[in-house]
């Protein structure tokens, strides 16, 4: 069966924030499912990544159902929550998530410069449109000195682990994905990959931006990994 090109551009935007509006009533329990609960231990490894803390005001980018809002505000932080998929803000309202949560377009947030001093972002660089707009809204909105952590999938190196990586992302997860919940969408996870740039071309684009000390770290012997990088322009 002829497999339908990924969507770019309004397109995109169309789908994703339609699919995302799907699942998100099932969002939490897939990701537990999938992950084995790892997400969660990413998400918290992520803030201790840039150490968030009581004087700090966090914007999560993309927040969904408001996992990192939560772990975000345990630590003390001030946080608020953007997403452009209203069913994913519903479910984090319903939650009570510790946080404010606002819909708004990544690539032109309603915050003014240097807003905040940490901003977060899970496992959704694949899906902006653009993703040059994006790194530069996140450096405008983040004070000189601030702190930027992004969580990501990864693909792995090693020939085993890439094989059985392979077989549950491509095959296990569209399948577990459209038995619980929607087909078409965990069907696009893997495939979104193609959207990611590699490692060092993501380091570029992130300095190119406005970052700098730009780090790495890899998750799960490569399956997921944890970008941390600062925002120029700090006093020394």
């Amino acid at each position: 069966m002829e497999v339908a090109p990924l969507p770019v551009g309004a397109a995109k935007r169309a789908q994703v924030r339609a699919m995302f509006d799907r699942i998100a009533p099932r969002y939490d329990a897939l990701n537990r499912l999938l992950t084995g609960g790892l997400d969660r231990r990413w998400r918290r490894a992520a803030l201790a990544a840039v150490e968030v803390g009581p004087a700090d005001t966090v914007l999560d980018l993309a927040c969904g159902t408001g996992d990192l809002i939560e772990l975000a505000a345990a630590r003390g932080a001030r946080v608020l929550g953007v997403d452009m998929a209203l069913g994913m803000l519903r479910v984090a309202r319903r939650r009570k998530v510790a946080g404010g949560l606002a819909q708004g377009d990544a690539a032109g947030l309603p915050l003014a410069d240097s807003w905040a001093s940490v901003l977060c972002c899970g496992f959704a660089l694949r899906n902006f449109v653009s993703l040059e707009p994006v790194l530069r809204e996140m450096a405008r909105v983040l004070a000189p000195g601030g702190r930027l952590v992004l969580l990501e999938v990864d693909q792995p190196r090693r020939r085993w682990v890439r094989a059985g990586h392979e077989l549950w992302f491509e095959r296990m997860v569209p399948w577990l994905g459209g038995l619980l919940s929607d087909r078409a969408a965990y069907s696009y996870l893997p495939r979104s990959m193609a959207y990611l740039p590699a490692a060092p071309e993501l380091r570029a684009r992130l300095e190119e931006a406005g970052f700098e000390r730009v780090q790495r770290r890899s998750l799960l012997f490569g399956a997921a990994q944890l970008l941390t990088a600062v925002r120029r322009g700090a006093a020394t």
